[in-house]
């Protein structure tokens, strides 16, 4: 028999869960969210399987191999296998071994600057996309069409140096014949399979850094329409602070990958100068084209890279223009208002006061009551100036503190590519009076 003063335990009341649904702009919040996870993924894959994501020590050493294996051994065995009396006629190994070897050392560096930087920061952060430097929020759209703009760019480039690649590799097995046409075949698919692998790591490497400026961009872009909001002057020198220093981050992590790239694909360009011009024999397609192509990859590299770091410093160079512009049309609206502020005061003084039809004497006291209705505009005044200093200094801090993609101090803009255009012409110039000599018999 139970005691009736102890009193049973009742289950704990069950609290149903309130599925609560999500807004439409929760849903699309989400949804960007998950989008750029996938792009994100989708790169990080991509430069993974080329061996820029070296995570480990394994991933180090598998990268590593493959360049060495299907970057160089490769070729190298294919093009001593492959020696015939055709090749020497027309001095194609020799040609081959020094274009090897110079796409080899651009995918090589290629390879280590970018990997070690990926290892280090990760691939949010390498390309400031990350909650704490990008404002992830508000940019994710942006975010998303330019990462996929990195493979519509890198595929836009590779695919037609892959088929003039081909071409020429075509038109040499046609003039210099092997001992059957599958081992020909076989040469011919080795030889694009390993270049491609190699232009593919060097192209890689300068479309991620184009992509790196081309994200910043979209926040300068967004900092100009900052100004037109009613913001505090100290907001706008704080994001260009900001701004800055991620352009310094920039700068610092690819310095030293711009100034290895400029000095391989200088140093290759002029070897093949001196190889063409002192060649005493006929340089026809069979045994140059492969200087077209590896000169084409190598200018588009270079290209891609000054015209992305070109771009980005201009656009922050162009703040200080915007941030005047604006300055001035602040200055001058609010001095209208100033003065439709003064108007408004007498016309209210008048209505308050109003004219009556009779003869009035204005006494020294009604002169200083009208006077008093204009004093409140020297605060507005005082007011007017303040703001006009702060804005005068914003300006001039902007104009006096450029910023933009350095190299060790020196800004990558027009002025630096017009500089390294004439001194390379200068040195084509020296090597063409060097090789090439007139004689009159």
């Amino acid at each position: 028999m139970a005691d009736p003063h102890i009193q049973t335990e009742e289950p704990p009341e069950q609290i149903p869960l309130i599925d609560q649904e999500q807004t439409p702009e929760e849903k699309q919040e989400e949804e960007n969210d998950t989008h750029l996870d996938q792009t994100l993924q989708r790169l990080e894959t991509f430069l993974c399987f080329f061996g820029f994501r070296q995570s480990s020590l394994l991933s180090f050493l598998l990268s590593w191999a493959a360049l060495f294996l299907v970057g160089v051994t490769v070729p190298v065995l294919i093009l001593e296998i492959s020696y015939c009396s055709g090749c020497e006629k027309y001095q194609i190994n020799k040609f081959e071994l020094h274009i090897l070897a110079s796409q080899a050392c651009l995918a090589a560096v290629s390879l280590l600057c970018v990997s070690h930087k990926l290892r280090k920061y990760g691939i949010r952060k390498f390309l400031f996309v990350d909650r704490y430097h990008g404002h992830m929020i508000r940019f994710r759209k942006e975010y998303i069409e330019k990462i996929e703009g990195f493979f519509r760019l890198l595929v836009l480039w590779i695919l037609p140096c892959f088929f003039l690649k081909t071409a020429r590799e075509v038109i040499r097995i046609i003039y210099v014949h092997h001992e059957s046409w599958w081992k020909s075949i076989a040469i011919l698919l080795a030889l694009v399979v390993s270049w491609t692998y190699l232009i593919t790591i060097s192209l890689s490497a300068c479309v991620l850094f184009n992509l790196v400026c081309n994200l910043q961009v979209i926040h300068f872009d967004d900092y100009g329409k900052l100004l037109e909001r009613n913001c505090d002057v100290s907001v706008f020198i704080e994001e260009h602070i900001r701004l800055r220093h991620h352009l310094s981050k920039i700068s610092h992590r690819f310095r030293i990958y711009l100034l290895l790239e400029f000095l391989v694909v200088t140093t290759s360009q002029f070897v093949t100068l001196f190889q063409t011009t002192g060649y005493r024999g006929i340089i026809t397609f069979v045994n140059g084209g492969d200087f077209a192509v590896s000169s084409i990859v190598q200018v588009v590299g270079i290209i891609l890279c000054l015209h992305a770091a070109a771009k980005i410093s201009h656009r922050a160079q162009g703040i200080a223009s915007v941030a005047s512009r604006w300055h001035a049309l602040v200055t001058c609206s609010s001095t209208d208002a100033s003065q439709l502020r003064v108007s408004n005061s007498v016309g209210n003084f008048e209505a308050a006061y109003p004219v009556v039809p009779l003869s009035i004497n204005y006494s020294e006291s009604d002169l200083e009551s009208l006077d008093y209705v204009a004093m409140p505009t020297n605060t507005q005044l005082a007011s007017y100036m303040s703001s006009y200093h702060k804005r005068q200094a914003f300006v001039m801090y902007l104009q006096s503190n450029p910023s933009g993609v350095t190299i060790f101090g020196w800004t990558v803009d027009r002025a630096l590519i017009n500089t390294i255009f004439f001194i390379e012409l200068s040195l084509v110039l020296f090597v063409l009076g060097k090789t090439i000599v007139f004689t009159s018999k």
